[in-house]
């Protein structure tokens, strides 16, 4: 371990080179969606053209992660993916995948300094390390680029995190915009920028399928909109629960013929059991 501002430089960025790295956390998800959604892509466009950064906020099976990754990897910029595990509220674990996702992108970006100033800085010095990452941004090119945080929410506990975010994001420059997931919005004040419109937030209500999309994603397991009306009901339009119904009529076609009620209650419970919590 490395005890803070008592080692050399050169030291210091040999150990950080050692650290083994899980590649697919820098990686956008393969997985695609099943069916686009223009209304949310549109309001995803709109704020990568006039906002710093983008927060998209949903419990468990509200679709954040899918429509981050659709998004990314149609907006025409570069992409710096991150996806945290709890284990990453270490500074210095969250630093190295942050700096690595965006030196990915951006060749010229100066991780080794980056990392120099997370082993030394104190709590006081988290602000200062935020403008460094800003100044690194733009230094390191102008190409735009768009860095994507996924699953947030899980190092929100840690006390580096508040002080970090609430300088940084006010900074981005509009070639570097950055999009967080979370279960939850960041403890970080944000009202002043959502005020100014340099912040959006996509939340739950606005992440659940509309009757229309219910109906344009069953049709493409080829059922009928009347399943897609009756399986919106059901769920409310939650992403993960909306496609597990649809999976369930499918893998069970004389329910999905038939339209029975005791096949619905038995796809009903099912979706409890994955996603848990009652409709």
């Amino acid at each position: 371990m490395i005890l803070l501002g008592s080692q050399p430089k050169l030291k210091l960025v040999k150990e950080l080179k050692s650290m083994q790295l899980i590649l697919d956390k820098i990686k956008i998800p393969s997985e695609t969606p099943r069916i686009s959604r223009p209304r949310l892509s549109d309001e995803l466009r709109l704020s990568l053209n006039s906002c710093t950064s983008t927060i998209i906020n949903g419990r468990a099976g509200t679709g954040k992660t899918l429509l981050a990754a659709d998004f990314a990897q149609r907006c025409g910029r570069r992409i710096a993916w991150y996806k945290v595990d709890a284990t990453d509220s270490d500074r210095r674990v969250f630093f190295q995948y942050l700096v690595e996702s965006v030196r990915a992108q951006r060749p010229d970006f100066a991780a080794e300094r980056i990392m120099s100033l997370v082993e030394t800085s104190t709590i006081e010095d988290i602000p200062l390390l935020a403008e460094s990452f800003i100044y690194e941004l733009l230094e390191s090119g102008s190409e735009p680029l768009l860095i994507v945080i996924d699953d947030l929410h899980l190092v929100y506990d840690a006390d580096w995190v508040v002080p970090f975010f609430r300088r940084l994001l006010p900074l981005l420059p509009a070639e570097a915009h950055m999009m967080i997931t979370g279960r939850s919005l960041p403890p970080a004040p944000l009202w002043r920028m959502r005020s100014k419109q340099t912040l959006c937030v996509i939340d739950e209500p606005m992440l659940a399928f509309s009757k229309d999309e219910a109906k344009e994603l069953f049709a493409s397991y080829k059922l009928t909109g009347a399943q897609a009306g009756a399986a919106h009901k059901q769920t409310r339009g939650r992403a993960a629960a909306l496609d597990a119904m649809a999976h369930l009529l499918v893998a069970t076609p004389q329910a999905a013929n038939k339209e029975s009620r005791n096949a619905q209650r038995r796809g009903l419970r099912v979706v409890q059991q994955l996603h848990g919590y009652v409709f």
